[in-house]
């Protein structure tokens, strides 16, 4: 993967564009601010909806892809394919989205919902808790696609069994998914523990305590985690976004400022970059 700079591999959207939008110049946008903002790459990451719903999404995505290869000229952060949260999750833990839009993990479904997607899907993030899950990842991954484990109630035994299935990172670590506790540590405990599980790390002021990125730097192995925004489409200062009953709907900031922001709080600057830089590299590569 011929690559250079930071990449965002977990963003839906930004400054009034997302991947909810009709056109592929809509992404096209999100791809030029990107750039704006010094980020190199991204993974334009779909929301859980219909199998309709979220198969136009991809074909948005797709077609901007092909207009950025075409054009021959800079179009903004390269896409670098699909990110895919959902729509196999854990409804208890759906956090900010559509609980009514998750599905059954059945190779019949994934086949509607992906069929001629195979080759620009990246990332898929599944909840291995639910039945049907653990074969689904096994599946997904042996398609060489990418499975993330998030937005689940996974207890530490589920995502290691999810691990051993295939499941190759964590979505935004103790962000809508069950948290530690000293008799179960639970999904989070086991994406720091594990040194082969890579870590979504959502670092903008409102998701996470500065201490607990404290925590995850301490705990988990640097090259193991990857700084991203998940931002979304009112996404543009440094606010967090929220709905009526004050549930973060996503990011506040670009991967960029959240790197900035830590390395002004003290962090090692070499280690942050690292997570916005060379880990997301290495994680899209299946290395």
């Amino acid at each position: 993967m011929e690559q250079t700079g930071p990449i965002d591999v977990h963003i839906h959207g930004i400054a009034g564009f997302d991947t909810k939008d009709p056109s592929p110049e809509d992404i096209i946008r999100i791809a030029q601010i990107l750039a704006e903002n010094g980020v190199s790459g991204f993974l334009p990451t779909v929301y859980p909806g219909s199998i309709n719903n979220m198969r136009k999404d991809m074909e948005n995505i797709k077609k901007a892809m092909l207009l950025q290869r075409s054009r021959g000229e800079r179009e903004g952060a390269k896409i670098l394919g699909i990110h895919m949260e959902g729509p196999f999750l854990n409804p208890s833990r759906c956090g900010a989205l559509d609980a009514g839009s998750f599905l059954v993990p059945t190779e019949y479904n994934l086949k509607r919902l992906i069929e001629g997607f195979e080759d620009t899907i990246r990332v898929i993030t599944i909840a291995p808790e639910i039945d049907g899950a653990l074969s689904l990842i096994k599946k997904i991954s042996d398609m060489g696609i990418i499975v993330s484990m998030g937005h689940s109630d996974a207890t530490y035994k589920d995502a290691e069994a999810g691990f051993n299935a295939g499941a190759r990172g964590i979505t935004h670590i103790f962000n809508a998914m069950r948290g530690i506790h000293h008799r179960e540590p639970g999904i989070a405990g086991f994406g720091l523990l594990n040194p082969h599980v890579y870590v979504e790390l959502i670092a903008d002021p409102f998701h996470i305590h500065i201490k607990a990125i404290e925590m995850v730097f301490k705990i988990k192995d640097s090259s193991r985690i990857i700084i991203v925004s998940d931002s979304v489409k009112a996404t543009g200062i440094l606010s967090p976004v929220s709905d009526k009953n004050s549930i973060l709907q996503g990011g506040s900031m670009t991967i960029t400022g959240s790197a900035d922001g830590l390395i002004g709080s003290g962090f090692e600057k070499d280690t942050v970059i690292r997570c916005i830089q060379d880990n997301p590299v290495r994680y899209l590569t299946l290395d």
